[in-house]
């Protein structure tokens, strides 16, 4: 995982940091290892996974079907441009054009 600080700004860097974890189920994943589940707990943790699951995945199929709505997309914020990103003119090489 890789995160990029702009202009020095940690905040936002961390900020970022801890959506990705997120994302990624880590603070999920410490929570459970920090104590013992009981297997009677991990049961019905597990049950009422696949039952959220289960009700996820017909939402998902009544919204292709037709049936539901789909969910309403969030309008597009213009993002700033990439740094690190070559520009439109650079060459394939990445070196710099040569002036005549």
């Amino acid at each position: 995982m890789r995160i990029f600080v702009r202009d020095n700004n940690i905040d936002q860097a961390l900020r970022i940091l801890k959506k990705k974890m997120q994302r990624e189920g880590l603070f999920r994943e410490m929570k459970a290892n920090e104590a013992f589940e009981k297997p009677s707990e991990k049961r019905v943790r597990e049950k009422t996974e696949a039952i959220r699951r289960a009700r996820k995945m017909a939402r998902k199929k009544l919204q292709r079907e037709g049936l539901l709505p789909m969910p309403k997309k969030k309008p597009l914020v213009p993002r700033r441009p990439n740094p690190f990103a070559p520009s439109a003119g650079a060459t394939p090489s990445g070196a710099f054009p040569v002036a005549k």
